[in-house]
């Protein structure tokens, strides 16, 4: 894919930042995501791919949604594989909560792990200072030892991410009898497993079980930061474990980063919504609007950040007339 590629992209996941941000802490996930969805699509139609969407907002049954197996994009090369999540955290910008993120990522054809939303995923992440250092079969207290050797910490100096849900009970026990801090979160767990990867985020290892296509986005992510990630699919209704095992998705089967992203021809973007530990949230100025981006590119490893300012009344396919007028 040519480099270009990475600012069209980044395109995309600013406009469905724009739209979705003007729903900051109203209470409504829904129209937020609904949204961010319509941005994205608007955006996607001007860029010069043959996508498909492989990890997106639902079946197509679901539409409008950007929907498993939508096209996107306006030319017949490349073709490549898509996955979006217009709008990671849909409870946090209907709260007005941090690290809401448009985010996407695209691989060439059948390089990206198809996990669709019937599974959720046991994930163990790192930055690249602690890659080769953790194992999501050892237990929390080896996987922390590990990675506190590895940056030349105690494990008390750590920081470990997680998602606040009843079925992490015993494993916030566990990382508090290791002696690491824990950081709790309601929501978010791509910009949370990428956290670990950047400088000054002040998170170290990522714990948990949050959903599979997540875990596929972030991996793209963490392919180019040099971090790891590993995951294990858990089918939501065990009823289809038998079905997804004849796409090798068996439950059980310990993933590592090149079984969920192949290769480095792969592109990452994410955008702001509301602020965060690495991307500041969308700023509106009456007239203009200010975003701030990530975007990646996985043959060069080159990591951008994007600081824009948008004049809002040239971009009415995202922000209509009726929010410019607020």
């Amino acid at each position: 894919m040519e480099r270009e590629l990475s600012l069209e992209f980044v395109r995309v996941t600013e406009a469905a930042a724009l739209a979705s941000g003007r729903l900051m802490g109203r209470g409504d996930k829904e129209a937020a995501d609904q949204a961010a969805v319509d941005a994205m699509r608007a955006v996607f139609d001007t860029v010069h791919i043959n996508g498909t969407v492989v990890i997106g907002e639902g079946e197509k049954d679901e539409a409008p949604m950007l929907y498993i197996g939508e096209k996107v994009g306006i030319d017949d090369n490349p073709s490549v594989d898509v996955a979006v999540d217009p709008l990671e955290g849909t409870n946090l910008v209907a709260r007005g909560l941090p690290n809401a993120l448009s985010v996407m990522a695209v691989a060439p054809k059948g390089h990206l792990l198809h996990a669709p939303d019937v599974f959720y995923m046991d994930k163990i992440a790192v930055g690249p200072k602690a890659r080769g250092c953790i194992n999501l079969d050892a237990s929390v207290a080896d996987n922390l030892k590990e990675v506190a050797k590895a940056l030349k910490r105690d494990v008390p100096d750590l920081t470990a991410i997680i998602l606040d849900r009843p079925r992490h009970k015993q494993l916030i026990a566990e990382i508090r009898e290791a002696g690491a801090r824990v950081k709790l979160i309601s929501d978010g767990d791509v910009s949370a497993a990428i956290s670990t990867a950047i400088n000054n985020t002040g998170v170290d290892i990522l714990f948990g079980i949050g959903g599979a296509p997540e875990g596929v986005i972030s991996a793209v992510a963490m392919k180019i930061l040099g971090g790891e990630i590993q995951g294990r699919l858990i089918p939501k209704d065990e009823d289809l474990n038998s079905i997804y095992c004849k796409d090798h998705l068996c439950s059980g089967k310990l993933l590592l980063l090149e079984d969920l992203v192949e290769g480095d021809d792969i592109f990452f973007a994410a955008t702001g919504i509301t602020d965060g530990d690495m991307l500041h949230g969308v700023r509106y100025r009456g007239a203009t609007a200010d975003t701030h981006s990530l975007v990646m590119r996985g043959i060069t490893k080159t990591i951008r950040n994007i600081y824009a300012t948008h004049t809002l009344e040239m971009k009415p396919h995202f922000v209509s007339k009726e929010a410019l007028n607020r």
